[in-house]
Parts: C-alpha cells; structure tokens; sequence
C-alpha cells in the first residue's frame, strides 16, 4: 500500500465557504483523491485552519507549519509523497512577506523532507508542491489580507521555479481549480472534486 501525506491548511482540512463548517470526508480534495486512487493507497489529511508555510502567528498562534511537519512526518512514516499546499495564510499583512518569500518559505519545509528518511527504506519520499489558487472577492476578509491578492497571483510562477530547483513535482492548482467569491479564500464543493481529481491524475503518474 503505497502512503499519501497531504499536509495544508484550511482548505485541505476542507473549510466549508458557505456555512463555515467542514465539508464531509468524501466531499473535501483529500477524500476525492483516495477515492479516485482507490484501495492500494492510504490518505492522511494533515491540514489545520490558518497554517502558515513557516511563519509564528502571534494572534492565533500555533500555526507554524515547519515546527508541526517534523513530527508530524516522523509520526506517521514512511510515505511514498507528500503534497504541500500551504501560503494563503502567509499573505495575511501581519506577516508582511511577498509572494517570492513565501515561495521560499514553501521551500525550506520541502528541503526538510527531502533530507529526512520517512521515506520507503529510509530514503525520502517524493513531494508534490501545489500553488494555491489566487484569492478572489474578499469580503469581510478585505483588510487581514490587504495587498494579498496580487501576491498571490504570483504563486505559479514562483512555486514551480522553486519545484524545480529543488527536483519536486510540481502542480498548479489555478490551472484547474477558483477560490469562492464566498470569502475570496476558501474552495467550494465542485472546487475540491475538481482539485482532487486532478492531484489523483498527478499522482497516478508519479507513484506507481
């Protein structure tokens, strides 16, 4: 059985837009993608509301994603990939960082994988990263993400530079996937089935 981390924030927790909740097992990205790959695969869904790439939130706290993906890998090793979807968070301007930072900061916790040995026979496990989607009509999240919109249309291009620098597979979910006019943040339902089809496709290509 081969073994999937997907590790992420809010929207691979599965932050539902429209009522605030959480959208079913089956109905966020990471339920689509074990069920588009079927038995032979084991999902873990590793994502937390307001993660951040590898930045300490000195409002909500506890939501630096470098200080949790260490043991979090070594928790529940070994694994055949390992998906990262993370940088929404840091384009909150408390944080003050650009688009290119956070690529690198999505950089340094794939570094960290790669020189880990959670991977099948010690070896470290393959990586996908993601770009999120640039943000959409914010709303009522208009001034925590002030000037974080036109960062994140940055994500694409910065993202894949960095995958291929650092030899990782690469996906760019803008390509198939939106941010709901909801919040401007978070995926709706047919968003999550779209984005977990398409990781499976990724994935059935990478992890045979």
């Amino acid at each position: 059985m081969k073994t999937i981390l997907c590790f992420g924030d809010s929207n691979t927790w599965g932050y539902n837009p429209s009522n605030q909740q959480r959208f079913g097992s089956d109905e966020r990205w990471a339920g689509v993608l074990r069920n588009q790959l079927g038995a032979g695969f084991r999902i873990i869904e590793e994502g937390l509301n307001g993660r951040t790439t590898v930045w300490d939130d000195p409002i909500e706290g506890f939501k630096n994603g470098m200080n949790y993906l260490i043991p979090c890998i070594e928790s529940h090793k070994p694994f055949d990939l390992i998906t990262i979807m993370l940088g929404t968070n840091d384009l909150k301007c408390r944080f003050s960082v650009s688009a290119f930072d956070i690529a690198e900061s999505v950089g340094v916790l794939a570094r960290h994988v790669l020189q880990s040995t959670v991977g099948p026979d010690e070896t470290s496990p393959a990586i996908l990263l993601m770009a999120p989607p640039p943000l959409a009509r914010l709303g009522d999240y208009d001034e925590m993400f002030e000037g974080g919109t036109e960062k994140s249309q940055r994500f694409g291009s910065y993202y894949q530079t960095k995958a291929l620098e650092l030899g990782c597979e690469f996906l760019d979910t803008s390509e198939f996937i939106q941010s709901s006019d909801l919040d401007g943040i978070h995926f709706e339902q047919e968003e999550h089935r779209k984005l977990g089809e398409a990781v499976a496709r990724k994935i059935s290509g990478i992890v045979s």
